[in-house]
């Protein structure tokens, strides 16, 4: 007898005003990412590992929150549908319709920090180095909403915690709903609860941060692509594959290699 598998049938919004219109899981996955973010730096600051105050703490973050959503909007486009944003341009404006990719997040929130940090006059990778120890707790949220939403599935696959997305874009277009790896919770707990506490520990039980600014900012990038492409192995590939690789695993390469120059650069300067 096979092994029944759960249907997927959670509703996007967490409060529904019309039929397209709510406030949407994806949009308190956001809100929680930036209060858990804010939460720990101020943190950070009661304990004396910080000297951005709260004020600065809210205007920084309010910078980074313009920064992960155009990067992330602007990458999703480019580096995932490029067409789709030549043929209707106004795409980009309609952010309920999904479309986030988190490299392209990645280089909207370095600009954010090197606008910020230079309007403050003071150095980017401290602060860098800050933003990375939160970081992944929005990416832990996002990738919740990501399977609240039914969207990301993984590959198909008779595990018997497997799950069937009735409405995910592949199996409509196979015309059939198959059983599927839940990728988004595993990437949940690789590129959150994983990294987050990694991070975390190296933050509090070390100099680090004070003593070789941008060694975790390198440690981030290098493990976020660890565990991305880790999280690959069982995500269905939603654009082609270059070189034979899936988008996430072949855009991750380059932050191996912007994170191992950060740490040979902190290295160096210690």
């Amino acid at each position: 007898m096979p092994p029944a598998f759960w249907v997927h049938n959670l509703d996007p919004f967490l409060v529904r005003f019309g039929e397209n219109l709510g406030i949407r899981y994806y949009g308190v996955a956001y809100l929680l990412g930036f209060a858990s973010a804010t939460a720990l730096l101020l943190l950070y600051h009661r304990r004396g590992r910080s000297a951005l105050n709260f004020n600065g703490i809210t205007d920084l973050i309010t910078v980074i929150v313009f920064g992960v959503l155009l990067g992330g909007r602007a990458g999703y486009f480019l580096l995932y549908q490029p067409g789709a944003l030549l043929a209707d341009p106004a795409a980009f404006l309609r952010v309920w319709e999904g479309g986030m990719a988190s490299h392209g997040g990645f280089v909207g929130v370095l600009v954010a920090l090197w606008w910020w940090s230079r309007r403050r006059g003071l150095p980017l990778l401290p602060v860098a180095d800050l933003i990375v120890t939160v970081a992944p707790a929005g990416l832990f949220f996002g990738r919740i909403a990501n399977f609240i939403n039914g969207e990301l599935v993984g590959r198909a696959t008779q595990v018997s915690w497997a799950v069937i997305f009735p409405h995910n874009e592949f199996d409509r277009h196979l015309g059939s709903a198959f059983p599927r790896h839940p990728s988004q919770l595993y990437q949940a707990a690789l590129e959150g609860l994983l990294l987050l506490s990694y991070l975390q520990w190296r933050f509090w039980r070390s100099d680090t941060a004070r003593t070789r600014p941008g060694a975790l900012s390198g440690e981030f990038l290098i493990g976020y692509a660890i565990v991305r492409v880790v999280g690959e192995q069982f995500r269905e590939p939603d654009a082609p594959l270059l070189l034979g690789l899936t988008r996430g695993t072949f855009y991750s390469l380059f932050l191996v290699v912007a994170g191992a120059a950060l740490i040979g650069r902190a290295r160096r300067r210690a």
